[in-house]
């Protein structure tokens, strides 16, 4: 059984890690190593993590006391991370995050939300009514990645 409750500071470490997996899992088919690397390098900031996700609302879901996913939305309406652990790719994790985000941006007067969607998120967003508005190359760490900044009208 999966449970979704609000990210807490003491959350960051297990956030982090599970990132740092699922970039190098999940994102494989997509990125090259050397791409990979520079998105989610070995030595993650965790003060910079920590910040990022006690600023904006965060949330984090649960399956037998580990945490399998997060996601997490800034104030201007930005959907920043949504992350599930490779193990628990199709299980609806990513869509119960989307959905109690989309849910907290109506509840906060937010209409717009926007998302730099990677390669491999980016079937997921167009199946939940995001729209492409422009495919763009990002620098990270010397490399260059492809992703789509997609938006949602709610």
């Amino acid at each position: 059984m999966y449970t979704i409750r609000q990210y807490k500071e003491e959350d960051c470490n297990e956030v982090v890690t599970l990132f740092y997996q699922t970039v190098h899992a999940v994102n494989k088919k997509d990125y090259t190593d050397a791409q990979l690397e520079a998105w989610a390098p070995a030595e993650l900031d965790y003060e910079r993590w920590a910040k990022v996700l006690s600023q904006n609302y965060t949330v984090v879901v649960q399956h037998n006391g580990i945490i399998a996913g997060f996601g997490d939305i800034d104030a201007s309406g930005y959907f920043d991370h949504l992350f599930v652990h490779k193990d628990h790719q199709g299980c609806g994790i990513a869509t119960l995050i989307k959905e109690t985000i989309e849910q907290y941006a109506l509840a906060n007067s937010i209409s717009r939300i926007t998302v730099a969607a990677s390669v491999t998120a980016k079937p997921f967003f167009e199946k939940h009514g995001y729209i492409v508005l422009k495919q763009q190359q990002v620098e990270r760490n010397g490399q260059v990645l492809t992703n789509y900044f997609m938006e949602k009208l709610l």
